[in-house]
C-alpha cells in the first residue's frame, strides 16, 4: 500500500468516527440521504462538464478547479455513506435488542401457556368444572367460581394471542434486520467503489497540476490580462455611478452612494431583504473561483484578487438576472468580452464574459430573465465561465453570501 492510499484510509477511518459521532446528535437519516442525493447530482453535473472538454482535454486552471471541487464532493459523498452506515449500525443493534427481548418474553409466555394447557388437560372433564361450581358453600361463592372459570378461559385465549403477536413481531423484526444488513452491505460496496474513484481523481488532479507548473510564463500572462480586464470593469462601474449621479443631478454620499428616489429605495430594500435567497445567475453551475484575495492554485507566492466569483457552466449557457432591475450599461471589455451592469436600487449586479447580450441600456429586466450568452473559450479547454459581481454602490460584496445555497 503506497503512502497516498494509506493516508486516504486513515482520513476515511477518522471521518467514519467523526461522522458517526456527529450524525448521532445532528442530522437525521432523511437529511443525510437528501444531502447524499444532492451531492451525487452535483458530481454527475461535474462529470458532464468534464466530458465536454474530454475530446480536447488539456491542463488548465479551470479544469484543475473543477477537479478540486469534484474531489471535495466525492469526500462529502463518502462521508454521507459512512454516516448512513452509522445509522444502520445503530438500527441493527436496536433490532437485535428487540429480537432478544421478544424471544425472552415469548419463552416466558410459552412456559405459562404450557402450564395452563397441562392443568386444563388434567381437569378437562366438564364434570370437574360442574363439581367445582356445585361444591360452593353458597350462591355468592358459586358465582365467584363461575366468573373465575370464565376469566381463566379468557386469559388462556389472551395468552395464545400474545404468543401469536410475539411471533409476528419477531418475524417483522427479523425481516427488517435482514433488510438493513443488506443495505449496509450495499453501502460498504459503494464506499469501496467511491474510494477507488477518488484515488483516480486525485491522480488526474496531480497530473494536471504538474502540467500547469510547467506553464508558469503562460499562467502569469493570463493572470495579468485578467487583472487588466478586472481593472477596466471596475473603472467602468465607478464611471457609471458618477455619470448617473451627474445626469440625475443627485448627490453621492460616501456611505450610502447615490441618493435614491422613493421607488429605488423600495427596490433596494427588497434586494437587501433577499440576502441568501437569490437564484443563481446561471441555470446551473459551480463556483470555480471565489471572492476576494487568495493564493493562486499553481503559482507560488502569487495572490489572486477576484472582485466577484467565477461560475463554470456548460457550453451555450445563458446568464440571467438574479433580481428585477434596470440595465444601466453594456460594456465591451478587451480581454473580458462583454459585461452587463444592472441596477437594483443602490445595488449593482455585473455579468461579464458574455459573447453576446439580449438586453439594451435602460431596459427593465425581471428576475431570472436571460440577459446574454456566456462565452465558451475553445482555446482554453472549452471552458464556459460567467464572472459575476455584486456591488453596493462602490463597495464590492461577496456574491456567495447573497446567492441561494439550495
Amino acid at each position: 500500500m503506497n503512502f497516498s492510499v494509506l493516508k486516504f484510509v486513515i482520513v476515511v477511518s477518522i471521518s467514519f468516527f467523526v461522522c458517526c459521532t456527529f450524525n448521532s446528535f445532528g442530522q437525521s437519516l432523511e437529511e443525510l440521504r437528501k444531502q447524499k442525493e444532492n451531492t451525487a447530482s452535483e458530481i454527475e453535473y461535474i462529470n458532464k462538464l468534464l466530458k465536454e472538454t474530454n475530446t480536447n482535454a488539456k491542463a488548465s486552471l479551470n479544469r484543475l478547479a473543477v477537479l478540486e471541487r469534484q474531489i471535495k464532493l466525492q469526500d462529502i459523498y463518502i462521508n454521507n455513506i459512512v454516516g448512513e452506515i452509522c445509522f444502520l449500525d445503530t438500527s441493527i443493534q436496536q433490532n437485535l435488542k428487540r429480537i432478544d427481548s421478544l424471544s425472552r418474553n415469548l419463552l416466558v409466555v410459552k412456559q405459562k401457556y404450557a402450564a395452563m394447557i397441562r392443568y386444563a388437560q388434567r381437569n378437562q372433564d366438564n364434570n370437574n368444572q360442574w363439581l367445582f361450581l356445585f361444591s360452593a358453600e353458597d350462591f355468592n361463592q358459586a358465582y365467584k367460581r363461575f366468573v373465575y372459570l370464565r376469566q381463566y378461559a379468557d386469559y388462556r385465549r389472551k395468552q395464545a394471542d400474545r404468543i401469536s403477536e410475539f411471533k409476528k413481531s419477531m418475524t417483522n423484526q427479523l425481516l427488517e434486520l435482514n433488510e438493513r444488513k443488506n443495505k449496509k452491505q450495499n453501502l460498504l460496496i459503494s464506499k469501496v467503489n467511491q474510494t477507488k474513484i477518488i484515488e483516480k481523481q486525485k491522480s488526474l488532479q496531480s497530473v494536471v497540476f504538474s502540467e500547469l507548473q510547467q506553464k508558469e510564463k503562460e499562467l502569469r500572462a493570463k493572470l495579468e490580462n485578467q487583472r487588466k480586464a478586472e481593472l477596466r470593469l471596475q473603472q467602468e462601474i465607478e464611471r457609471v455611478i458618477a455619470d448617473e449621479a451627474k445626469k440625475a443631478n443627485r448627490k453621492v454620499s460616501k456611505d450610502s452612494g447615490l441618493a435614491l428616489t422613493p421607488e429605488e429605495k423600495v427596490l433596494s430594500g427588497d434586494f437587501s431583504n433577499n440576502r441568501g435567497k437569490f437564484p443563481w445567475p446561471v441555470q446551473r453551475g459551480l463556483i470555480t473561483d471565489h471572492f476576494g484575495e487568495h493564493a493562486h492554485a499553481v503559482l507560488k507566492y502569487v495572490l489572486v484578487r477576484n472582485s466577484g466569483i467565477d461560475i463554470t457552466t456548460q457550453a451555450n449557457a445563458k446568464a440571467r438576472a438574479i433580481f428585477k432591475g434596470e440595465v444601466t450599461k453594456i460594456v465591451a471589455i478587451p480581454g473580458g468580452n462583454m459585461a452587463v451592469i444592472i441596477r437594483h436600487g443602490n445595488y449593482l449586479t455585473v455579468y461579464s464574459n458574455l459573447s453576446n447580450v439580449f438586453v439594451t441600456a435602460g431596459q427593465k429586466v425581471d428576475i431570472k430573465e436571460e440577459i446574454g450568452s456566456i462565452f465558451t473559450d475553445q482555446d482554453d479547454d472549452n471552458k464556459t465561465v460567467l464572472k459575476f459581481q455584486l456591488w453596493r454602490e462602490s463597495t464590492k460584496l461577496d456574491p456567495e453570501d447573497w446567492l441561494s445555497r439550495n
